[in-house]
């Protein structure tokens, strides 16, 4: 295999990891935010209703997220299948993405937005 093809097929497939981790950590982020929403309201000083249009748009937010997430494993499952072709000779461990993750995730994106 050219030495290109294998440079490129390294760095892609780091990248693609990359990304994936940053999506996973924008969506950790938002949950500990929500945690200490909920846990600042729970202050007997504080209404209960105090900051619901936030939490409602951070839940939007985090729906976001996770459609992000699910693009990004499509994009990744979509890559395997280019290295299959013009990466053949990579002896790393490739990367499969059961399709029902993928189908099931944009099910779940469609019902949000429905």
């Amino acid at each position: 295999m050219e030495t290109r093809i294998l440079t490129d097929a390294h760095n892609l497939k780091k990248l693609i990891r990359e990304a994936e981790a940053l999506a996973d950590e924008s969506i950790i982020a938002m949950a500990r935010l929500k945690q200490a929403m909920l846990a600042a309201r729970q202050n007997p000083l504080v209404e209960v209703h105090t900051g619901q249009r936030a939490l409602v748009r951070l839940t939007e937010a985090e729906s976001q997220a996770l459609a992000m997430s699910t693009n990004l494993l499509r994009v990744h499952d979509e890559l395997s299948k280019v290295a299959k072709v013009h990466a053949s000779g990579d002896v790393g461990i490739p990367t499969t993405v059961p399709p029902e993750v993928v189908e099931s995730a944009s099910a779940g994106r469609e019902r949000v937005q429905a």
